[in-house]
């Protein structure tokens, strides 16, 4: 058996970045960044209210009061997305709306609220004269062009992951399509005579194949694209058949025939097809895990985990290795799973020195973390695994942890989004 960390560094070797490719900005969420992104324009393109008012000239409105109202003549109006062709002078105003463009000549806004607009309406009088009831300084609701982002300003680096911060200023720049790491294709293919599809009648001695939508779902979870191969029998020639048909995706994962018994053949087609560059790993639950590669018709050599069949350490085993490698394709440098310190609240025995992962609830009370033990914990319990928000982690040199201990605790439910 090899260390977690032995394992981890074996199939990061065999994995890398994905190569980049252009995407609708829409569907680029969560991927890497491939290109820097500069500006081609200025933002805003020019300068405009950031109120609904009147534009003047500051000068017109010195010595404006609520008792003692400049009037000023209004020489026309102007709305978002249209341009004034008349000149605001001194004694004279422009309507304007939010966002429209400041016309030439004023160099402030006056609000609505600070005129007598209101009461002018409300009376009856027309709108050809307007009230400033305060004095307005300079540059007063105008936010000028180019005051987010100038032309030629480096806007997004490569590298970082695409939120929808960054979709918004993407769109802002016209940019419908952006250059990001493409998801990886991850083949998932489930193993076992005794498997059934989901829909169909359940036989005597048979069980739904469940690892398949879990591991699926955890691909997609982290960022990749799941392509379910179904279900292969016990035999080599089935199993390479399925196989086969996952040949040209990035990653290939399987679930169980990876343990000592008669009927775990995978172990036996990677050593046909391909190369085994590890097998068993010092955790629990999870120990039977198979890693290698499998040649691809095209030359390329994919690479394969082999997930235990029991469906909670399929997938402790998927959040340990396969998701480090999804990220990797991805682009993303972190692969470590988000992690708290907490209180524990149950006693975990480690009778023969691997790492344990224990299905746990995890909660904040008084800026303390406490995890408490959820359920039985065999692995083939997946209604424990429903219940858990974490995984709290017994070391290899620990031999048991005690209640009040304080425990690193895997947190399930965080996905991370930094590169």
């Amino acid at each position: 058996m090899i260390s977690i960390e032995e394992a981890l560094d074996k199939i990061l070797s065999y994995v890398d970045v994905l190569e980049p490719g252009q995407k609708p900005i829409l569907e680029s969420m969560g991927q890497v960044l491939a290109q820097d992104v500069y500006s081609h324009i200025d933002v805003p393109p020019l300068d405009n209210s950031a109120m609904d008012g009147y534009a003047v000239q500051s000068a017109s409105t010195t010595g404006a009061s609520e008792l003692n109202p400049t009037t000023l003549k209004v020489i026309g109006e102007v709305a978002a997305g249209s341009i004034s062709d008349k000149i605001v002078g001194p004694g004279t105003a422009i309507r304007i709306m939010t966002g429209a463009p400041i016309p030439a000549g004023a160099d402030t806004v006056v609000q609505f609220e600070n005129t007598d607009e209101e009461i002018r309406s409300s009376s009856g009088k027309p709108l050809d004269e307007i009230g400033a009831l305060h004095e307005t300084p300079p540059d007063l609701n105008i936010r000028r062009a180019g005051e987010d982002i100038k032309k030629g300003d480096l806007i997004l680096k490569k590298g970082i992951v695409i939120r929808p911060q960054e979709v918004g200023l993407l769109a802002s720049l016209g940019r419908a399509t952006v250059a990001v790491i493409r998801r990886p294709v991850v083949a998932v293919l489930a193993t076992g005579d005794e498997l059934v599809n989901v829909g169909e009648p359940l036989g005597a001695g048979k069980i739904y194949n469940s690892n398949t939508y879990s591991i699926a779902s955890q691909v997609c979870r982290y960022g990749g694209m799941p392509k379910i191969l179904g279900i292969a029998r016990d035999n080599i020639d089935a199993l390479w058949g399925k196989i086969s048909e996952g040949l040209d995706a990035d990653m290939l994962i399987t679930s169980a025939g990876v343990s000592m018994g008669d009927y775990d053949v995978v172990k036996d087609v990677l050593a046909r097809h391909g190369e085994i560059a590890f097998w068993t790993v010092r955790m629990k639950p999870g120990r039977p895990l198979a890693f290698g590669t499998l040649n691809s018709d095209d030359g390329r050599k994919v690479p394969h985990l082999g997930l235990p069949g029991n469906p909670v350490s399929s997938m402790v085993s998927f959040e340990q290795f396969a998701r480090p490698a999804i990220l990797k394709m991805l682009g993303k440098s972190i692969f470590k799973k988000p992690t708290v310190m907490a209180i524990s609240e149950s006693k975990i025995k480690n009778k023969d020195a691997r790492r344990i992962f224990t299905r746990v609830f995890v909660r904040k009370e008084n800026d303390e973390y406490y995890a408490n033990m959820v359920g039985p914990q065999g692995s083939g319990i997946l209604t424990s695994m429903g219940q858990a928000n974490g995984l709290m982690i017994t070391p290899e040199d620990a031999k048991y942890v005690s209640v009040g201990d304080r425990v690193e605790v895997q947190i399930l439910d965080w996905v991370e989004e930094q590169a």
